[in-house]
């Protein structure tokens, strides 16, 4: 009998504010697509301008993306999402602030995810 396949782990790395461009709206539609196959494990990490991504209580016109429901489907999905704490401060985001389910991380955990990966996108 064959062993069971290990999960194919992902990295994505998202570093455009949340609206402004569509890298971000992007990456996660990549993400949670991955997210939602059997066999995947996904991480995604915010930072620079995109750890405002995170801020929770975002409000846009209707018929355009969400960026924090995006963010809530990913986890539900069983995606992990840590948003860099460095780039937070420099933006005045406090951890409160964040949507649920995305967590403040350091530099020193994306080098420890990178290392877990298989494969890291940039965005």
């Amino acid at each position: 009998m064959a062993a069971p396949k290990e999960a194919t782990k992902t990295l994505v790395i998202v570093n455009d504010p949340p609206y402004g461009s569509e890298r971000p709206f992007n990456a996660l539609r990549l993400a949670t697509a991955l997210a939602k196959r059997p066999g995947h494990q996904v991480k995604v990490f915010l930072m620079a301008d995109a750890a405002l991504c995170a801020g929770a209580g975002q409000k846009v016109p209707d018929g355009y993306y969400n960026i924090e429901r995006m963010l809530k489907s990913l986890r539900l999905k069983g995606g992990e999402i840590g948003v860099c704490g460095t780039c937070m401060d420099a933006r005045g985001m406090r951890d409160e602030r964040l949507v649920e389910g995305t967590a403040r991380s350091t530099l020193e955990a994306l080098a420890d995810w990178t290392v877990w990966a298989d494969r890291v996108l940039v965005f």
